[in-house]
């Protein structure tokens, strides 16, 4: 659990990587020895980003690779201005939209042979969810589940977003559940 301003750095670094995108078309450097050692731990997040109350962006990774902090600022900015779904975030958007941290906790394979039992594993509204077919793969973090509720339909959309045919259950499936500490700005005020 972070503490609450080790969570208020994250989100300030995560804005700042959206101001620092706009003006020099690229990500900050972060130098993770000013941060605090949880903030300098290896760890996996994802960035959101929300206008109005409406999904803007939202990228990140699944496995540890760098420091949180740099992890943090590298996806606010790919959230900003790489997420393909979305054209750019534009300067007159900055001040509008909210940031969400994620910062994702081990992910434990599931064991299963049937969509059945998969669907029996879930977890609504606690967990988030990896599928994973050869290339194919694709995740949803567990505030998904506030838009997908159900677990039939979470895991169909999942399917989709992968590549994969909702309808057909491959055997080849894996699946990993994850849980996340979240926060964003709107806690903040």
């Amino acid at each position: 659990m972070y503490e609450r301003d080790e969570q208020r750095a994250l989100l300030e670094v995560a804005r700042a990587s959206l101001g620092h995108g706009l003006r020099a078309g690229e990500a900050p450097r972060i130098d993770p020895l000013g941060f605090t050692p949880p903030l300098r731990e290896k760890r996996a997040s994802f960035v959101t980003l929300r206008l109005a109350g409406r999904l803007r962006g939202c990228i990140g990774q699944l496995q540890a690779r760098d420091p949180l902090v740099e992890g943090v600022a590298c996806n606010a900015f790919a959230a900003g201005f790489r997420d393909p779904r979305f054209a750019p975030l534009a300067d007159a958007e900055l001040d509008a939209v909210l940031i969400e941290v994620s910062v994702l906790g081990t992910a434990e394979p599931l064991d299963f042979d049937t969509r059945e039992q998969l669907l029996a594993q879930l977890r609504p509204h606690r967990d988030g969810l990896i599928v994973r077919d050869g290339a194919c793969s694709a995740t949803f973090l567990p505030a998904v589940w506030e838009t997908l509720p159900e677990p039939e339909r979470f895991l169909g959309e999942l399917l989709r977003k992968a590549k994969l045919d909702p309808e057909r259950f491959p055997a080849s499936l894996q699946a990993l559940r994850y849980r996340t500490e979240t926060f964003g700005e709107a806690e903040f005020g």
